[in-house]
């Protein structure tokens, strides 16, 4: 079951106090982006970050599973209500990923 576009918005809603928060549709479901660090996914309208130390040290509880068939796991959220909560999860898990790779100019 693909992610709806309304969900996709509410985590982005939820989560602009980490950041700036953006999505991207992969395939029916989405990439979460913060400050242009890729930081989870919304998959089946659900909510997963990637794990790291920090952010499991902020976690409510722990839970880990794949958000599709086939991946790796990650941190499973289920309360997506809680917008400070939300925010302090990826202002932890951030410094932990690796940066993205800077565009070669085209020639």
């Amino acid at each position: 079951m693909a992610s709806n576009s309304d969900f996709a918005q509410y985590i982005v809603d939820q989560c602009s106090g980490a950041g700036e928060i953006a999505v991207r549709k992969m395939m029916g479901e989405y990439c979460a982006y913060c400050d242009g660090i890729i930081f989870g996914l919304i998959c089946d309208n659900n909510l997963y970050v990637k794990v790291t130390e920090p952010g499991r040290a902020v976690l409510k509880e722990v839970v880990l599973r794949p958000p599709y068939k086939g991946a790796k796991d990650y941190f499973y959220i289920s309360d997506v209500d809680d917008r400070d909560y939300l925010a302090a999860l990826i202002k932890a898990t951030l410094p932990a990923l690796p940066k993205p790779k800077p565009k070669n100019p085209m020639k």
